[in-house]
């Protein structure tokens, strides 16, 4: 030991005594060396190839001592340079279990919305909100309605966001949609802006009309069919909304909800109405089957067909009542379904009705899925469209033929009826604005098929020469707040007006409203393009702030057009005094006669000459000379309800009449100022 420090010691000091030394310098060799020209083959034991060649460079095997291995000649070959290392890739993260992928979703959705990135860009945030929900709905579609439930509590979207959004709520509708949506694109820009309000709402999309047509319009038209002078009444019934869960004395002014009902009350008095529901209806409520019953037995006494029943009746949709999704089932539906169809046979005497399906009128409410779905998605409201066909076949109201129709194109139906009128039901939930299920494949304007159904019905009209008659439910235009933009575009009456379709008929609003259809999509909007009128017709429901009516039309039997439109009513307010006694019931009162009430703007139209799209846009044209008649329209658009507003600024004025000449939403958003569409504002 005592030997090795000596020597440790003894190199120091050398170390220091040549780091001491001055002027000490390094020697190096030669300024210039020539390597050989050879290949030193002694470098390496063995080469896959000839080292001493001069075109390729030498290749020598190598063994790799560790790893124990000889490195193959094609290792390195330089003619055989791999295009991917296909031995040895990085391992690929677990798979992630459907909780972590719920957790993962919802952690990224929050941080998108919180990121600085998008900061005011609500729409953008939105967007890209909704591509990490199609991937979760494509892996893990269980897992969305999870999410959409956290979500909705993270951003405070509802009040009772586990009902609303869960699995047994809209939830499994909105994993569907957002799954088979492209969200990135238009469809996800309408989504966000229709239920999030969080994107502007863009432009209609171009409409491609080429080849949708079999052949042109005809020119000259197919001569007129001559009225026959025979005069025809036809019941038009709408928006019933029967509530067989009324509660006759329960709160009529609820807080929020469907009032009328035990389980909805007035914050203010928690423990007794202020209110009590009348047993005959309320303005916020639905209709009580009493008030059902009372229509059913006025109608026809007051339309003078108690001997004689109906030519026939259109029923115009939403007969079931306002209820949540959780409240309702395909029971409540079915059970609403026959009990007001069933009752429509026993009180309205002979003569079929035909009847279009509303947006409440199905399981989720306002949701019917296109049959491009495919598979198991696109059968899925089945059960509705074979019960209704078959509920309105039982009450011999259309053919075999219409049956299987209505199964076929969800359950819109076509009856070509002896008289030479053809009636054509639509299914407008496939253009409500309300159904998750229209927000795939936008970019298509027919994705359901419905309007190439209609389209083939009405060629097929014109050439056999038959009138027609078209139903639906959601109006295609108005103000333009109900339908979307796409596809109500392709509502290209003027195709086919004024020598097939005669007149259009819906509900939905609730309120007594017209709608007229110009050639050339509006451009020119005049008494000369004036095509064809849809008839918007009043409700049984008071829902909400109106009065419950009904409509009887006088029309040709030859040419189908409306002579003069009568409408009944009833006045809500008075059903509270009703109560104390049984001896009467609600009084309905005719209201008004269509021809009456504006025919004097008119001049030089005879008793005999239809109300159609021209005489409709002479009256629109007398509102704007002389806003009165406005003020009388409006008192019947609320069916004369003491708590409809009235319309006497000049934008109210200019509005309506704008709406009044929209046929279909695009013109409307593109024409008319907003906000003054309906009188439930009370």
């Amino acid at each position: 030991m005592q030997s090795a420090l000596r020597v440790l010691v003894s190199l120091v000091i050398a170390g220091k005594s040549l780091a001491q030394a001055p002027n000490a310098q390094l020697t190096f060799g030669p300024a210039t060396f020539t390597a050989p020209g050879p290949f030193p083959t002694s470098a390496f034991t063995r080469y896959y190839n000839s080292p001493t060649a001069t075109k390729a460079q030498p290749q020598p095997v190598i063994s790799d001592s560790v790893l124990h291995k000889v490195y193959p000649a094609a290792l390195t070959d330089p003619n055989t340079i791999p295009k991917n290392n296909t031995q040895d890739p990085h391992p690929l993260p677990p798979k992630a279990n459907p909780a972590l992928l719920l957790e993962t979703a919802f952690e990224q959705v929050v941080n998108i919305n919180a990121s600085p990135v998008f900061a005011n860009n609500s729409c953008g945030k939105c967007i890209a909100s909704l591509e990490v929900v199609k991937f979760l709905g494509m892996t893990t579609p269980e897992q969305v309605p999870t999410l959409a439930v956290r979500l909705c509590e993270q951003f405070k979207l509802a009040s009772d966001c586990g009902t609303m959004y869960s699995v047994l709520g809209i939830g499994s509708v909105i994993t569907q949609v957002i799954a088979n949506a492209d969200v990135g694109g238009l469809d996800g820009q309408l989504i966000c802006q229709n239920f999030f309000s969080a994107c502007p709402l863009p432009p209609t999309s171009p409409l491609n009309l080429t080849g949708w047509f079999k052949s042109p319009k005809p020119n000259p038209l197919p001569t007129p069919k001559k009225p026959s002078g025979k005069r025809l009444k036809v019941l038009h019934l709408s928006d019933l909304h029967i509530d067989p869960r009324y509660a006759t004395g329960s709160e009529a002014n609820c807080t929020s909800g469907l009032c009328c009902r035990d389980n909805n009350i007035n914050q203010n008095s928690p423990n007794a109405p202020l209110l009590p529901a009348p047993r005959f209806g309320s303005f916020l409520c639905d209709t009580p089957i009493s008030l059902v019953l009372s229509a059913m037995q006025s109608i026809p006494v007051l339309s003078g067909t108690e001997k004689t029943g109906f030519a026939f009746s259109i029923y115009t949709g939403d007969l079931v009542s306002h209820d949540p999704d959780n409240q309702l089932s395909r029971d409540y539906v079915t059970y609403t379904e026959t009990i007001i169809y069933d009752l429509f046979k026993q009180q309205l005497g002979s003569g079929p009705v035909y009847a279009a399906i509303g947006n409440h009128d199905s399981y989720n409410q306002a949701q019917d899925a296109p049959h491009a779905l495919g598979g198991k998605l696109a059968s899925q409201f089945s059960w509705n469209y074979d019960h209704l066909s078959e509920l309105w076949s039982h009450e011999n109201w259309i053919p075999e033929g219409a049956v299987q129709q209505a199964k076929a194109h969800y359950g819109a139906y076509s009856v070509r009826r002896l008289d030479g009128l053809r009636v054509i039901t639509l299914n407008t939930d496939l253009w409500y604005r309300a159904n998750w299920f229209n927000y795939i494949n936008l970019t298509s304007s027919d994705n359901s098929g419905m309007l190439r159904f209609l389209t083939d019905e009405l060629e097929s009209a014109e050439e056999a020469g038959d009138r027609v008659w078209i139903m639906g439910h959601v109006i295609s235009g108005w103000d333009g707040t109900n339908p979307l933009l796409n596809p109500t575009n392709l509502c290209k009456v003027d195709r086919f007006s004024p020598h097939v379709i005669a007149n259009i008929f819906f509900g939905h609003t609730h309120e007594d409203q017209f709608s007229i259809f110009y050639a050339n999509n509006a451009t020119d909007i005049s008494a000369e393009n004036a095509q064809t009128v849809a008839w918007i017709a009043p409700s049984i429901t008071p829902l909400t702030h109106l009065n419950s009516g009904f409509r009887v039309y006088e029309v040709d039997s030859a040419t189908f057009d409306i002579l003069d439109a009568h409408t009944w009513s009833t006045d809500v307010s008075t059903f509270p005094a009703l109560d104390p006694q049984t001896a009467a019931g609600p009084t309905f009162t005719f209201e008004y006669s269509t021809r009456d009430a504006y025919g004097a703007a008119v001049p030089g139209w005879t008793a005999n000459d239809p109300l159609n799209a021209t005489w409709w846009h002479h009256v629109t044209d007398a509102m704007l000379a002389n806003s009165t008649l406005v003020t009388v329209f409006t008192n019947f658009q609320g069916k004369r309800s003491i708590l409809s507003p009235a319309c006497t600024s000049s934008d109210c004025v200019s509005a309506k009449v704008c709406y009044m000449r929209s046929g279909s939403a695009s013109i409307a958003r593109q024409n008319c100022k907003q906000g003054f569409g309906s009188v439930q504002g009370g």
